[in-house]
């Protein structure tokens, strides 16, 4: 059996920003996981759908690779990736995930502009129309010539936004300052920095520069020396102090941060254009409920699906995992009601936990009592993106063909056509094998029948 040391060291080097090296390390890790040197657990019906890596920003520092061993090596089905505004960790996923064995899905989330709700807030807390969005099922890195020029403009969106909060918080600390090129940009792979980053490149500058750091950010952030000292924790950037920076520099209030106007973000309907362009499958991304605007929850659905909506996204930990008794009661309820709605529309579950902040978990427990009624449509959600991704990739014969929709022209027919693909095909080498003898000249029912003798 090869050390626990070894393996953990192969493990780092999946997060590597060199491809290479986390190529190199994934297939050392396969290999031994072949050879029987490293001990996989049976993979349990669990999944992840949600899940950043570090080309936005994942609290754990894990790559696309990364994740995709993550999953195999706990026993995880089902893994998806989303990052914010790019697609950079599409490919590398998607070819880990099939390398070790997990059922691999992708996808992308933004802010959008939403006019009919300017007025109400929906899941961006304190930005009465400006909504977090989504797209999944994204089957490549590449973007259809058509529409580069949308996913250009989120790449520069982000950029503008985050140069805004850095002249802004810079003028608040000075003298302490950081240099988006040279301290912020070195901390991400490709270059897609996001406020965590930002946030990061400045506890390591007054680290660096103030002669008591916890007396400067006392004085910057408006609290005691005492309370910056204990949330600094003993390295002087723990986690929950770098929220706290956060919060008090760049959220609403803070010096960093100016109320987004409509042309901060793109309209849902362009967003919609880019991810359709691209085969994938626009999604709208649910809160909690409690909002102005999520409480008129099936009209905000309904103006959602109108505008090209197939999938709803739930974040099932916040909703259910909560201390106070009659906040979780309201919470629970309200996770219920958009399961019960996104049932009634035809909208498929895309599941997890983000990891895109410190403390997130790594896999939602789908056994606790509080998800048991809603368990089955989880599972099912994460086999009909799998089942989708499988069949774009091999055929081309995604959610969005055009064979999809002559075939099967309402949703219902693809989501339960999509779930069974899902369900009938295993991941890797295996998958490849059974979809092999399966040509886009086939009706589906053919392709179940065809997948169900295979």
């Amino acid at each position: 059996m090869t050390s626990a040391a070894a393996v953990g060291a192969l493990e780092a080097q999946l997060n590597d920003f060199d491809p290479a090296v986390r190529a190199a390390a994934l297939a050392r890790l396969q290999g031994l996981a072949e050879a029987g040197a490293v001990e996989l657990p049976r993979p349990a019906d669990v999944a992840n759908l949600h899940c950043h890596t570090f080309f936005s920003f994942n609290a754990y520092g894990y790559s696309p690779s990364a994740l995709a061993w993550l999953a195999r090596r706990q026993g995880y089905k089902l893994m998806g990736i989303v990052d914010f505004d790019v697609l950079d960790a599409v490919d590398e996923f998607l070819a880990a995930s099939d390398l070790v064995g997990v059922r691999g899905s992708a996808g992308i989330e933004t802010r959008a502009y939403l006019p009919e709700f300017a007025t109400r807030e929906t899941n961006s807390p304190g930005e009465p129309g400006v909504t977090y969005h989504m797209g999944i099922g994204f089957t490549s890195s590449a973007v259809p010539a058509e529409v580069a020029d949308i996913a250009a403009g989120l790449r520069q969106r982000a950029r503008e936004r985050n140069l805004g909060v850095m002249e802004r918080v810079n003028a608040h600390l000075q003298p302490v300052a950081v240099d988006y090129v040279a301290d912020v940009l070195p901390l991400t792979p490709l270059g897609t920095a996001t406020e965590r980053h930002m946030v990061l490149a400045y506890v390591r500058a007054v680290q660096q520069q103030a002669d008591d750091p916890a007396a400067f950010w006392a004085d910057k952030l408006g609290l005691s020396r005492d309370q910056v000292a204990q949330a600094m924790g003993p390295t002087g950037d723990a986690p929950a102090f770098q929220n706290l920076v956060r919060t008090r520099l760049m959220k609403q209030g803070g010096v960093g941060y100016v109320q987004p106007s409509p042309e901060s973000f793109p309209t849902i309907e362009e967003f919609h254009r880019f991810v359709e362009a691209c085969g994938a499958l626009p999604c709208y991304a649910w809160l909690d409920g409690t909002s102005g605007g999520e409480q008129a929850l099936e009209e905000l659905m309904g103006l959602m699906v109108a505008k090209g909506a197939v999938a709803t996204n739930v974040i099932p930990d916040r909703n259910w995992n909560i201390a106070d008794p009659a906040a979780k009661e309201v919470k629970v309820a309200k996770l219920y009601e958009v399961v019960r709605l996104s049932e009634a529309m035809d909208l498929p579950l895309n599941v997890g936990t983000e990891m895109n902040s410190f403390g997130q978990k790594l896999v939602d427990d789908f056994d606790v009592p509080e998800l048991a009624p809603v368990r089955q449509a989880f599972v099912d959600g994460a086999y009909f993106i799998y089942g989708h991704t499988l069949l774009r990739r091999a055929l081309g014969l995604g959610y969005q063909s055009r064979w999809a929709k002559a075939y099967l022209p309402a949703r219902r027919q693809r989501n339960d056509f999509y779930t069974a693909v899902g369900y009938a095909v295993p991941p890797g080498e295996a998958g490849t094998a059974r979809l092999a003898g399966l040509s886009a000249e086939m009706a589906p029912e053919d392709i179940l029948r065809a997948l169900s003798q295979a």
